[in-house]
């Protein structure tokens, strides 16, 4: 059994808290690559979902960001792409948030550089 260190938690919860926020607004391709395990990466999770529209990035990331200051208290480090709402990143140090249009995603493709974590598929709920 792993023994999570208080950070380990609190990224943990995060997650937890972030999924819900994407849920909360019906996004769409809940990915979470859990980076704990790999030597020198950005943070310790990534959790990129799909929205439909600029519209409905914006919305998910209002939502994610009410649903972890609400569970956690953990407020965005850093955000970028709200202005064209085609790609936002919500970077909180242990947990980066990637909130893509599926082309956009598709096109970058970030999903497969971390081809070394363990990612697990969150099912859509609709």
């Amino acid at each position: 059994m792993k023994i999570e260190n208080t950070t380990e938690k609190t990224a943990t919860q995060l997650v937890t808290s972030i999924v819900e926020g994407i849920q909360e607004k019906k996004g769409h391709h809940i990915s979470v690559a859990d980076l704990t395990d790999i030597d020198d990466t950005i943070c310790q999770y990534l959790v990129i979902c799909d929205g439909n529209s600029p519209s409905h990035i914006s919305a998910i990331y209002e939502s994610v960001r009410e649903m972890a200051q609400k569970h956690t208290g953990e407020k965005p480090n850093a955000v970028d792409g709200l202005r064209n709402s085609l790609w936002v990143a919500m970077d909180y140090a242990d947990v980066v948030v990637h909130i893509f249009l599926p082309e956009t995603r598709q096109f970058y493709d970030i999903d497969h550089l971390w081809e070394d974590a363990q990612v697990e598929q969150i099912p859509d709920l609709d």
